[in-house]
């Protein structure tokens, strides 16, 4: 047995500890959950994005009869708040589609999360905030000149902000999705409890 005590200036070899790896046991279990997850947020994401082009759709569309769609504040906001979270959707379902194939997120997995849990709460409060203006503005209508049973302009207005009522049903429960795994992410350190 050697020293550790050098002798006669030969350098002993000094060990190495071996090289840890950093990786994470994932069983196949914890994987099929993870990717049904991110497949229910991609769904959730899917109708968001339908719901609230069908409305943009709608009330853009809305120019035919008289009263326009443009006469009025809160049908323009209806307008550009189903717009928004349209092409918000769109880029979400981009990046919905990645985390599923590549397994990673686009940003750094701390940075998207609360860019997706953050953008998530803003727009569903915006279609919140949008389709109730709407709504007031359209029960303001209903009984005057402008608004009757027939006029083609407040039927297909209520067409356009119920879409929208259904876009941010789904928005908010993507909202509620994103904000459990920032709530994983901030107790365990991973997206999801695995």
């Amino acid at each position: 047995m050697r020293s550790p005590v050098q002798s006669q200036g030969t350098p002993t070899p000094s060990r190495s500890p071996l090289p840890r790896m950093d990786v994470r046991f994932q069983s196949t279990l914890s994987v099929h959950k993870l990717r049904r997850f991110n497949s229910l947020v991609l769904l959730f994401r899917v109708a968001t994005f339908v719901f609230s082009l069908s409305s943009f759709v709608f009330m853009l569309t809305n120019s035919r009869s008289q009263p326009r769609w443009f006469d009025f504040d809160a049908s323009r906001y209806v307008l550009a708040a189903n717009g928004i979270v349209s092409v918000y959707s769109l880029l979400e379902m981009v990046a919905a589609v990645w985390e599923i194939t590549t397994g990673a997120t686009l940003f750094p997995e701390l940075y998207q999360l609360w860019f997706d849990f953050g953008h998530d709460q803003v727009f569903a409060y915006l279609l919140l905030s949008a389709n109730t203006a709407g709504s007031t503005l359209l029960k303001s209508l209903r009984g005057s000149e402008s608004c009757t049973n027939t006029s083609a302009f407040c039927v297909q207005s209520d067409i356009s902000i119920a879409l929208g009522f259904a876009g941010f049903l789904f928005l908010g429960l993507t909202s509620l999705m994103s904000g459990f795994r920032v709530a994983c992410f901030l107790i365990n350190g991973s997206r999801f409890h695995l």
